[in-house]
């Protein structure tokens, strides 16, 4: 039986556009796919919209989203390290390099233990789905046996996702490093026979993927990233994750290291740049790296939490954007701090004002002090119904990121760094139905820091569509900066609830 959501939703279009519809109808098949979807249907009209598509009322199971709530694409998570949860909020006083040496590879090194991983992995999982991430690229360990338990527990908990293995044998602890070339890869490629020998869906949709995993340049030597090359020429569909350019003392041992001009020369080299890349952080990428990046199709993974709280700068990406580079966001814990999508949300719009207030300053400084024409903020709404972003695409660059583009990071943008485009970040026929239901009543959310809907004290009477439009457009906004999980009352990923305040498995 196909289930029909009516009620607010909103869906990403592009990098400056999204539709924020009041009264859509979207219907979902049993397996969980989107059959079709019609924007604006009065209430008064929902059976003849049902009988034009050939269903009765007791042909489908009908939801009706309550007041103060919407649907929402999930949320992408493009980079996190799920080994490294137990150390979140830990050792920020420290930049990058003194940080891993000092917190992170002994918090990894713990998963040695496949006990260990079983008691916390599953944690690990559940708190991140119930953030709102319905996709996510997760790095495990070095350890192949811990990778499993965690490669295993996301499959189980329903989650779209990526799972690799870390390959890293030079400048990490002697406690924590792989022994070989040799043993690297074979526990890279056991890895991903375990991965894809995992049951499918009855429909046979595949939501859980291997992920080759270089950790970063400076932890493998010549020699294994020179046959992770060769494993991943050898299998083009199989997706890569590593680090690029996050911190200035990286990127100078890099190119020191490998005798290239560039980090991203260096992955480029051992055919580690493709279209189904993801490339962490990009913090210090140069223009010229910029453009082989958009050049080869790989995506970047922007964690603007992490860039703070480790003090390593503050990603370009309305340069990256204007040069075609495809981005979307990572919480990447533990160098960022929390667990959800809308925390680097909120932090990459911090970043981005502040790459537009330094642009200004600097232009005032080359001006000897003069008047400077401060540039526009490109967030003029969109003329088109239901439509709501700003215009001029292309030019973003020393821009503050409007809704329309942080909401594109977090979902659209971010499945098109996974090369899920055609399947997810949006709501389309055909695309699968991952979604978020949210709910801004501030009755039943218990979160007092969205100033929401609140019946006793907002609702009027004769609701025009404009208002109802308007309506949508605030929550989403409020969702955006000031809510988490309590918000997110469900979590769905192929048509299947998985997560969410009002997820309760049966135990």
């Amino acid at each position: 039986m196909c289930t029909v959501y009516y009620g607010p939703v909103i869906s990403p279009q592009s990098l400056t556009d999204y539709l924020a519809l009041p009264q859509c109808l979207i219907c979902v098949s049993p397996q969980g796919n989107i059959e079709w979807l019609v924007e604006d249907v009065e209430s008064t009209k929902l059976n003849d919209v049902l009988s034009q598509h050939d269903y009765a009322p007791s042909d489908i199971t009908l939801i009706r989203l309550d007041d103060g709530e919407f649907l929402m694409p999930g949320l992408v998570d493009t980079h996190t390290h799920a080994c490294q949860v137990p150390n979140l909020g830990v050792g920020g006083e420290l930049e990058l390099l003194q940080w891993l040496d000092n917190y992170t590879f002994p918090t990894e090194a713990r998963f040695k233990d496949v006990e260990y991983a079983k008691r916390t992995y599953p944690h690990v999982v559940r708190r991140i789905v119930n953030s709102g991430t319905t996709t996510c690229c997760y790095y495990g360990s070095l350890h192949l046996e811990a990778t499993k338990v965690l490669a295993s527990l996301v499959h189980t908990a329903g989650q779209r996702a990526f799972v690799g293995k870390c390959n890293m044998n030079r400048n990490c602890p002697s406690n924590y490093i792989e022994p070989s070339v040799k043993e690297s890869v074979d526990t890279t490629l056991a890895l991903i026979n375990y991965i894809e020998e995992l049951p499918k869906a009855a429909d046979g949709e595949t939501l859980l993927h291997p992920i080759l995993t270089p950790r970063f340049a400076i932890s493998c030597t010549e020699e294994l990233l020179t046959r992770l090359g060769e494993v991943a020429q050898s299998n083009p569909e199989l997706a890569i994750q590593t680090h690029i350019s996050e911190n200035k003392s990286e990127v100078e041992l890099v190119k020191s290291l490998f005798k290239t001009n560039s980090y991203a020369e260096t992955y480029d080299k051992f055919h580690l740049l493709r279209n189904n890349t993801v490339l962490a952080h990009g913090v210090q990428l140069t223009e010229d790296e910029m453009v082989l990046i958009a050049k080869r199709g790989s995506g970047v993974a922007h964690c603007p939490t992490s860039n703070f709280y480790l003090s390593s700068g503050m990603a370009r990406v309305g340069m990256l954007l204007d040069h075609g580079v495809k981005v979307g966001l990572g919480t990447d814990l533990a160098g960022g701090y929390s667990p959800s999508i809308l925390a680097e949300i909120q932090h990459a719009s911090i970043a981005s004002k502040m790459l537009a207030i330094q642009a200004v300053d600097n232009k005032k400084c080359k001006c000897n002090g003069g008047h400077s024409e401060s540039s526009s903020s490109g967030e003029e709404d969109g003329h088109s119904r239901g439509r709501h972003g700003h215009k001029q695409p292309g030019r973003f660059t020393n821009q503050n990121l409007s809704i329309a583009t942080l909401l594109y990071l977090a979902t659209l943008g971010g499945a098109e760094v996974c090369c899920l485009q055609d399947r997810i970040g949006s709501f389309e026929q055909g695309k699968a139905f991952d979604a978020l239901l949210v709910s801004v009543r501030e009755g039943d959310t218990g979160n007092p820091a969205v100033w929401g809907y609140n019946p006793d004290r907002d609702l009027t009477h004769g609701v025009t569509a404009q208002s109802a439009d308007n309506n949508l457009i605030e929550w989403l906004e409020r969702f955006l900066f000031c809510g988490d999980d309590r918000n997110i009352k469900k979590v769905i990923v192929q048509g299947r609830t998985i997560g969410g305040r009002d997820y309760h498995p049966l135990r």
